[in-house]
């Protein structure tokens, strides 16, 4: 079992999934860190680290590239741009991702979380799913979604992120993963 003093939790601070977890990673002692940036809002302001427009351009990533990807249209507004370099700042600081959403028929999470969730399958980092429609967890293996039960954080760095929408079994399967992760 980790130590929840020598861990971080690397978030976005938004309403719903993001701020569930930055809330319990608090209560369980967890260092906390919600990239944002200039004209952001954001919900949990425990750890914001404001990324800079340089820092923000260091992931930059082509939105014809994330639409084909997530066989979906994006806005092509800076701030949706902006919101997508941060997310990827995220991924990149964790070495596993969680995430709260829906897995949709073609194994993309649905919504803006999407994004994440298929950056962390570029980046090749163990990537954990609670699907909210199906009530339970998942694990991507390989190309496919593979159920898993009682998922735990493995890595002293992780990621969260998932919809603002999230519902009561969302919230207690965040907290059953502290729960089973770290000893409070």
């Amino acid at each position: 079992m980790l130590d929840p003093r020598e861990c971080i939790l690397y978030s976005g601070g938004a309403r719903g999934t993001e701020t569930c977890f930055g809330e319990t990673a608090e209560k369980y002692g967890l260092q906390e860190v919600n990239y944002s940036f200039e004209g952001h809002k954001v919900d949990r302001t425990r750890g914001v680290r404001v990324l800079t427009s340089e820092e923000l351009a260091l992931k930059d990533v082509s939105l014809t590239y994330v639409s084909r990807l997530m066989s979906r249209n994006y806005s092509t507004a800076p701030l949706f741009r902006k919101v997508l370099q941060s997310i990827c700042w995220q991924v990149s600081s964790g070495h596993e991702v969680f995430v709260v959403g829906e897995i949709q028929e073609d194994g993309t999470v649905k919504g803006g979380t999407g994004w994440g969730a298929e950056f962390a399958k570029i980046c090749n980092k163990p990537l954990y799913v609670f699907d909210q429609i199906q009530s339970r967890w998942f694990k991507w293996e390989k190309d496919a979604w593979e159920a898993v039960e009682n998922p735990v954080i493995t890595h002293r760095h992780f990621t969260a992120t998932g919809t603002r929408f999230l519902d009561e079994e969302g919230v207690e399967a965040i907290e059953g993963l502290f729960t089973r992760s770290f000893a409070k």
